[in-house]
């Protein structure tokens, strides 16, 4: 297996990265070295649009296709993601240049598409489709050049360059489609410092593109498969016709230049951003904002828990006491089970193992192990891990199970093993059908579907067993006041502290805290774009953690002190409040950013979107019960209760 190899080079990338203190970059491969005249294979990846959130593979269009197609052993990531890396028939060679060639084996014979094929192509530049190639594993970019200050135009004439990931298919004018049927490659060697009896050896650092479109007149070939461009002023557009036959040629030119940027930081451009300064506002408004309701918060919750303990604890004054209310008149049924206490203790089984599987990914992510070059290595690692943490995850279940008076731990652990990843598995199984009938290579295949089965029922349900089976012989969790046998009543509640209320309130603080890094989460799954800041991740992801607990803290507090003692759902509901913030975030997204109109795209939009504020919630949640239940625990083994 692929993905095998994928994960031991992950581990391997740690003690690497451990035992060299100056290396900060740990890249999937090694660097490769060329000479002059060595073949640098062009390799292709998929079409993609953001329109249409279908990835196709490249041969799914009517390209030149060389004699033999053979297409690269992928990991398990790359295959989720919809990534089928091809051979493709250009010819390109280390430092040569080439003026122009035609791609198809027949020089003077041009490429004649069918009506299907017309029809085909015109569809996919209509869904504003881009293709994706690489080149020594460096995928191609596209040069954007604009003038970043209009009014100075004159003055300075700076332009700010970015790079579009892929290049456009084609393009569209009124309703005609043309073609980009010519690819001017621009490739940016590093030249490697060697002894002066050593020939010259080269590295790839850059790879751009030009497309362009050229009609078949403009475009005169030779029997030796050379051609001659026009000049760029007198030459029409390839137009493609979806009503007839079309005739074109497929012509590709290379140009070769020398450049500073080292092999370890070629990668620089594609991840260059202009919003790191936002990052760091977000982070440090984030930490500011979280810090002072922190400061806030644990003092007024100190303080008034110290003169309830002092209250509670002093013995003088015992008709006080009688009449005393709040959270000490509940401490005989604080801690009664609540209802179906086994679907509870699953679902924070879940986020247990979520929580451990996101922290270890985003750190070793941090640390530059699963960085865009080694593609697929993130959602590789995520599955497995996330496999290997069903262990922690049955542990705190089965320990939680029995502390609520749980005896069937064998159903319990099935049940943790199989209600949160069985809900993920049936969604991407319904959407799976769907961009199957589209036959897009998004879609996962059979063989790699049964494989996940596999690793679902062979690796991550015995942990889970094996991690259950030992929570549940551990001791149970020390509760500081007995349980009463007749259950107290519960006085009518005002209306602040409706779940629905309580679920708006707590939801916006953790919220808040995250979601400019939620923008940029989004523009990576949906709009092609790199991720790579999981430093600034990782300081969210703190900042979650310790936002989630306090809200659930100060909310389980108020409930307490309103003698209502059923606590357990509600907290675990209420902690995972900013959940709805993100779902009501990603309609907003879908409705202002994204150019989606078909059914099937909003489909796997809203699928997706689903089970990630499921996930959240799932994490949210356990994050804000656990620390409830720690802060409960504290709270009645401080009063002295006769």
């Amino acid at each position: 297996f692929s993905f095998l190899q994928e994960r031991l080079r992950c581990v391997l990338g740690l003690l690497v990265l451990l035992h060299s203190t100056d290396s900060f970059y740990v890249p999937g491969v090694a660097p490769i070295n060329f000479h002059r005249n060595d073949p640098v294979e062009i390799k292709a990846v998929k079409l993609t649009s953001s329109r249409t959130q279908l990835p196709y593979e490249y041969y799914s269009l009517p390209f030149c296709q060389p004699s033999k197609i053979t297409y690269k052993a992928e990991n398990l990531g790359e295959v989720l993601r919809g990534d089928r890396i091809v051979n493709t028939p250009f010819q390109v060679s280390m430092n040569v240049e080439k003026k122009c060639e035609v791609l198809c084996n027949f020089p003077n014979k041009p490429v004649t598409l069918t009506v299907e094929q017309s029809k085909l192509i015109a569809e996919r530049i209509r869904e504003d489709y881009y293709v994706h190639l690489i080149a020594d594993n460096l995928p191609v970019a596209t040069r954007l050049e604009f003038y970043s200050n209009r009014e100075e135009e004159e003055k300075k004439k700076e332009k700010d360059v970015q790079f579009e990931h892929g290049y456009r298919l084609g393009f569209m004018d009124g309703n005609k489609f043309y073609l980009h049927n010519h690819l001017s490659f621009i490739l940016y060697y590093h030249r490697e410092d060697v002894e002066e009896s050593q020939e010259h050896t080269y590295r790839v650092v850059r790879f751009e593109v030009i497309p362009q479109s050229i009609k078949l007149e403009d475009l005169k070939a030779d029997e030796k498969s050379m051609c001659t461009l026009p000049e760029a002023t007198g030459s029409a557009p390839q137009e493609i016709d979806p009503t007839k036959e079309n005739q074109l040629l497929f012509t590709y030119s290379v140009h070769w230049e020398e450049s500073d940027i080292k092999w370890a930081s070629r990668w620089d451009t594609y991840l260059t951003m202009s919003d790191v300064q936002i990052h760091w506002f977000s982070i440090i408004n984030s930490v500011v904002v979280v810090f002072f309701l922190s400061g806030i918060l644990s003092m007024i919750i100190i303080r008034t828990l110290r003169k309830d303990i002092a209250n509670y604890n002093k013995e003088d004054d015992i008709e006080d006491t009688m009449e005393e209310s709040g959270w000490k008149l509940v401490h005989g049924d604080v801690f009664r089970p609540p209802q179906y206490p086994m679907i509870l203790s699953s679902l924070l089984g879940s986020g247990i193992q979520l929580f451990c599987m996101i922290l270890i990914v985003i750190f070793v992510a941090m640390l530059g192990m699963l960085s865009p070059s080694s593609r697929g290595a993130l959602m590789t690692t995520a599955c497995f891990l996330f496999m290997f943490m069903g262990v922690f995850g049955g542990f705190f279940a089965g320990r939680l199970y029995r502390t609520l008076k749980g005896h069937r731990w064998k159903k319990g652990a099935f049940c943790t093993a199989t209600l949160y990843p069985g809900v993920v598995f049936g969604i991407c199984f319904v959407l799976n059908c769907f961009i199957w009938g589209k036959h897009s290579s998004g879609a996962v295949p059979f063989p790699t579907m049964v494989a996940l089965l596999c690793m679902w029922f062979g690796i991550s349900l015995p942990l889970v067993y094996l991690g259950y089976y030992f929570g549940f012989r551990k001791q149970p969790y020390d509760n500081p006041v007995r349980t009463n046998q007749i259950p107290r009543q519960i006085p009518e509640q005002r209306w602040y502290m409706n779940k629905f209320v309580g679920i708006l309130m707590a939801g916006i603080l953790p919220f808040g805290a995250m979601f400019i890094e939620l923008f940029f989460i989004f523009s990576a799954i949906w709009e092609n774009q790199f991720y790579y800041l999981f430093g600034f991740l990782f300081l969210v992801f703190i900042i979650l953690v310790v936002s989630c607990s306090q809200i659930s803290i100060v909310m389980v507090y108020f409930q307490l002190c309103a003698e209502d003692y059923r606590w357990w759902w509600r907290t675990f509901l209420v902690s995972g409040g900013s959940a709805f913030y993100v779902l009501i975030y990603a309609v907003f997204y879908f409705v202002n950013k994204l150019d989606i109109v078909e059914f099937i795209p909003s489909l796997l939009y809203f699928g997706y979107t689903a089970l990630m504020v499921l996930s959240f919630w799932l994490l949210t949640g356990t994050i804000g019960f656990y620390a409830a239940y720690m802060f409960v625990r504290k709270i009645y083994a401080a009063v002295k209760i006769d």
